[in-house]
């Protein structure tokens, strides 16, 4: 067994110690935020934050998390959302959604450290993340919208 803090609730998972930690907070814990992309740390789809810092949940086994994670339902909720998840919503910036949940934790961890950034330092931290559907302007806008 292994204990880990997620959403700020402690939880003994019976995974193997080297199961992705996405797959532990899919399949046992059911929060279903982070998704599979890639599988190889490479689209952002699956990303959370482990101590405030983002992490590609598919790639980290889930005995090395040693600090407290947070899914993209542990940073807002329906009656009180995150300010990013509120301007995701109002510049229409999901088209399929897929994505959106590694855009939103790693801008909400970038915005947390760099408050007030650039175009081009948003561009940069929101780089790695892919997005198929061509909804990038919209995404810069909701990040520009809590940014301003």
């Amino acid at each position: 067994m292994t204990t880990i803090t997620v959403n700020g609730k402690q939880h003994e998972v019976a995974a193997a110690p080297d199961t992705p930690l996405l797959y532990v907070l899919r399949n046992e814990l059911e929060l279903n935020g982070p998704k599979f992309g890639c599988g190889l740390a490479q689209c952002g789809a699956c990303t959370v934050h482990i101590d405030g810092k983002p992490a590609r949940s598919c790639s980290v086994p889930v005995s090395a998390v040693k600090g407290k994670v947070t899914t993209i339902e542990g940073l807002g909720t329906p009656e009180k959302p995150h300010p990013l998840q509120q301007a995701f919503v109002a510049e229409q910036a999901a088209q399929c959604g897929y994505c959106i949940n590694g855009m939103i934790m790693t801008a909400s961890a970038f915005l947390a450290q760099n408050p007030k950034p650039s175009e081009a330092q948003i561009r940069a931290a929101l780089d790695g993340n892919l997005c198929r559907c061509g909804t990038h302007m919209r995404i810069l806008r909701a990040v520009r919208r809590v940014a301003a």
